[in-house]
């Protein structure tokens, strides 16, 4: 037990439900004998909530089912009452149109979850993609004492002896398939070697991108964001967090201590050498102005220019996946070869700095978690390019994209929606070449709606017969982590709302510059301004519900997606619930 005590049991949150001698309290007491609770389980004890995002359509966490009970153990070891809520469960793979349309709707689950029942603390279970920044967003905006548990990636695939990466090799399988290079066969035995347990993907997308900026901003335990979700060393790391997050509450260790402006500058540092993905600015931007801290896509560039990528984990790497980055020191051995680009006086959920947590941390494999002075890329994962095309910014992966497209000038081919994309992508007569520009439309935040992982446009398969496999794609939507290519992503403003990507048209020359961070459409002004009074907004996508809601309060990539009522400067903080 800690020895740093900042509070005595009166002091509780869940007192205030427990401790009166009062009808109300007598009705919780009663209820929670009703559950077969006694007295002496709760009394003078933390209550934890334990917010898990198990579901029998979510893969990536199916393992939690029993993992609750590991922190379970752990709180009851540390003296404390845990009690699990169970919260919407947002499954990449399966849940439509995307799950970034329902981000925000977990962050408010969970803010609210929190904020309406009787706990002192939290531990939060998630992983799958959007878990983790949404259940980040609404613990910090509670601000109750709180640990992330991420879900880890899953074990290697496997397919005739080769190893397989999810999503990436998906992809690369998949223009196989359709260059006539694989069979049906084939192609069913991929399906069913490429996720082989039970965890989230385990190459460096957007899942581990997420989690290990959990661990860099403080909110894991050292060395929590790499493990495989399938080992022992898992186990043990949920039934830490239970006896660490009892810890937390006597200590008073709320994430507003912990996720300072340096906090998140560390997490932007790490996300860079790890090969990110492009998801990361929208979260990190979302996050840290929960945490009423000024962060934005300069903040990007800046840690861009400087840090280069050392971690060899595809898509960014060519060989290896995460459970070979565990392997060879994980997220504390990849930190400890950037230290003198990280902040290691910031404050973490172990109660020690980052420097404390990560003095010993050593790197076994200099391969798969190379040297700053032979990385796999000499700048950042990402790069923020601005232009008359984004005003407001996009992002390209220069990473994981060939060279010769960092500079690059092609003709524009448009589409308005996905589905009429999709149909001229296998025309055998659609007059493409791979210097054309590929350009999706209306598939941002509003557009989408809820800015679907669509901007991996495929290669037209004309190109894919002819060996193409990369060239230039365009779009306001947002690619999964497990993606590579040429994409440009985020452009911002969306073209839903009018923004210039709604004013390009087929055969207009678009140039990109990564190195100049610029894009543009090299059409004259004047031709532009004609083209935006003839503009139209497309119909409304939503007329009630959520997504009404949605619609009317998402913000725009570049400020993180949030919802505008949600953000940490929109109003006064929401008072403790009254209790009568």
């Amino acid at each position: 037990m800690t020895d740093n005590k900042s509070k005595k049991p009166g002091d509780l949150r869940s007192a205030r439900w427990f401790a009166p001698d009062d009808l109300r309290a007598f009705g919780h007491r009663s209820r929670a004998m009703q559950m077969g609770y006694a007295p002496e389980e709760w009394k003078d004890r933390p209550v934890i909530a334990i917010i898990n995002t198990w579901s029998d359509v979510q893969p990536c966490h199916m393992h939690f089912k029993t993992r609750v009970d590991d922190i379970k153990r752990g709180v009851l070891m540390a003296g404390g009452f845990p009690v699990e809520l169970p919260a919407l469960s947002l499954s990449e793979s399966l849940q439509k149109p995307t799950t970034m349309l329902y981000r925000n709707l977990l962050a408010m689950d969970a803010e609210e979850l929190l904020r309406g029942h009787p706990v002192d603390g939290v531990v939060l279970m998630g992983g799958c993609d959007k878990t983790t920044p949404a259940l980040l967003l609404g613990a910090t905006s509670m601000n109750l004492p709180a640990i992330y548990l991420p879900a880890g990636p899953m074990l290697r695939g496997n397919w005739k002896g080769k190893t397989l990466g999810s999503g990436s090799d998906a992809w690369k399988y998949w223009d196989e398939r359709r260059a006539g290079q694989i069979s049906d066969k084939d192609w069913v035995d991929v399906e069913a070697g490429i996720a082989r347990s039970y965890g989230t993907c385990m190459t460096m997308g957007t899942a581990s991108t997420m989690t290990a900026i959990a661990e860099s901003i403080g909110m894991t335990l050292p060395g929590a964001s790499s493990i495989p979700a399938a080992d022992a060393g898992h186990i043990r790391m949920a039934s830490e967090c239970g006896r660490r997050i009892v810890e937390m509450v006597w200590e008073d260790l709320t994430p507003k201590k912990i996720q300072s402006r340096k906090a998140f500058e560390n997490a932007i540092t790490v996300a860079m050498a790890m090969g990110c993905s492009t998801n990361a600015i929208i979260h990190l931007i979302a996050q840290a102005r929960r945490a009423g801290q000024d962060i934005g896509l300069d903040d990007f560039e800046t840690a861009s220019r400087k840090v280069p990528v050392i971690a060899n984990v595809r898509p960014s790497g060519d060989k290896y996946l995460m459970e070979d980055f565990f392997y060879a020191g994980g997220l504390p051995g990849l930190m400890s070869r950037i230290k003198d680009h990280l902040h290691l006086d910031v404050m973490t959920v172990t109660g020690k700095t980052l420097g404390e947590n990560i003095a010993s941390a050593e790197v076994y494999n200099d391969d798969v978690i190379r040297t700053t002075a032979n990385p796999i890329y000499a700048e950042g994962a990402l790069a923020v390019l601005k232009g008359n095309l984004a005003p407001d910014g996009c992002v390209i992966k220069p990473s994981a994209c060939e060279p010769r497209f960092l500079k690059h000038t092609g003709q524009a081919i448009v589409f308005d929606d996905y589905p009429s994309m999709k149909k001229a992508i296998d025309d055998p007569d659609l007059d493409v070449t791979a210097d054309h520009v590929l350009i999706l439309r209306n598939a941002g935040p509003q557009g989408g709606p809820g800015m679907p992982e669509w901007g991996m446009l495929p290669i037209p398969t004309k190109l894919v017969k002819q060996g193409v496999r990369d060239m230039v794609r365009l779009s306001d939507a947002r690619m999964s982590g497990t993606s590579y290519g040429a994409c440009i992503l985020h452009v911002s403003p969306e073209s839903y709302i009018g923004g210039p990507l709604a004013l390009v048209r087929n055969g207009d020359r678009i140039t990109l510059d990564v190195a100049a961070r610029t894009i543009n459409l090299d059409v004259p002004e004047a031709e532009l301004a004609k083209r935006r009074a003839e503009w139209k907004q497309p119909e409304t996508r939503f007329e009630r519900g959520y997504g009404w809601m949605f619609t009317r309060h998402i913000k725009q990539a570049n400020e993180g997606c949030d919802f505008d009522f949600l953000e940490t400067d929109f109003g006064a903080p929401v008072d403790e619930p009254s209790i009568y």
